[in-house]
């Protein structure tokens, strides 16, 4: 396993810093730290912050401000505690990082500073109670993980399940509604629902929503492993398509574009490949480019490549 080296302090300066919570059973709520202060999270009723779910340890991890820096440190928990991502036994937060812990996610933030009648007291209390600014509306609710995409991107989501080893299904509100399936961390199936997109290729475009939102469902038992794809090798492919794509976006024709077979045709089909033939039809087929795109069960980057081949050579053109 990695662990995140804890030997430089990153020192936050802020008025106050508050852990809150963007993601999981308590999402919208706030436990604002105070220097000295360590904070005990798990599942025991004693502790500073108690996170009532079967994937928090009784005592799962320990939190504390000194002299400005904030420490996190694992207890020996079963399920471990990530910082963006890495397992981590001990380690330093900056503003901004995010920690998962059984289901939830915790954003450290800097947070206005509040009257004294309404910041936490040294005395020890579990979460939801007096001690912390809470979404009363969350807390209670069943146990699942659940987020915006603004907050927590789908990347850096991927990231956690993967080394985290989620099993369940990720359901996305995004451009479109999505779901990727996964089993120890690993993704065995995607949809797009009203496509009928490979399942690699509708994980791919997932990967391009930046704003909706998410929620991690039980597993579905009716769904077969298609794909077994590490979240590592999913990213890295991913974003480079992504990359490649943004790159031959400006030679490409317009997603709403009608493509048309170029007349008189000169330039002999005999040349072409059978891939190309395939995006060819699949062009010639489709009411847009984007149907174009969604109709061929290559990768999006590749038939964007042939696409502007073709009309380069002379096959293919935007109807007028």
């Amino acid at each position: 396993m990695d662990y995140q080296n804890p030997a430089s302090p990153k020192k936050v300066h802020s008025t106050e810093l508050a852990l809150r919570f963007i993601s999981g059973k308590y999402q919208g709520g706030e436990f604002p730290l105070t220097e000295g202060v360590p904070v005990v999270v798990g599942r025991s009723s004693d502790l500073d912050m108690v996170l009532v779910e079967e994937m928090v340890s009784r005592r799962h991890a320990r939190i504390e401000l000194v002299r400005g820096s904030v420490i996190v440190e694992d207890l020996g928990s079963t399920n471990g505690t990530f910082v963006n991502g890495e397992r981590v036994e001990k380690a330093y937060l900056s503003e901004g990082d995010r920690l998962l812990i059984g289901t939830s996610i915790l954003k450290l933030v800097a947070v206005e500073e509040p009257s004294g009648a309404s910041r936490r007291s040294s005395q020890k209390g579990p979460f939801g109670r007096e001690t912390t600014r809470q979404a009363p509306a969350q807390v209670g609710s069943a146990a699942r993980m659940t987020g915006s995409l603004d907050e927590i991107p789908l990347p850096d989501l991927m990231q956690l399940f993967g080394t985290s080893k989620k099993t369940g299904t990720l359901l996305l509100h995004g451009e479109q509604v999505g779901q990727i399936h996964l089993r120890d961390g690993q993704i065995i199936h995607a949809s797009i629902e009203g496509t009928n997109l490979a399942p690699l290729k509708a994980a791919y475009r997932m990967l391009q929503w930046t704003s909706g939102s998410f929620s991690l469902e039980p597993a579905d038992p009716n769904v077969g492993a298609g794909l077994s794809l590490s979240a590592q090798a999913y990213l890295m492919e991913g974003i480079r398509q992504i990359d490649e794509y943004g790159a031959l976006e400006p030679s490409l024709p317009p997603k709403h574009a009608r493509l048309a077979l170029k007349t008189p045709l000169t330039a002999p089909l005999s040349t072409l490949e059978q891939p190309q033939l395939e995006v060819l039809q699949a062009c010639l087929n489709s009411a847009d480019f984007q149907a174009a795109l969604d109709r061929s069960a290559r990768p999006d980057i590749d038939v964007a490549r042939d696409v502007i081949d073709l009309m380069r050579r002379g096959y293919i053109e935007v109807a007028g």
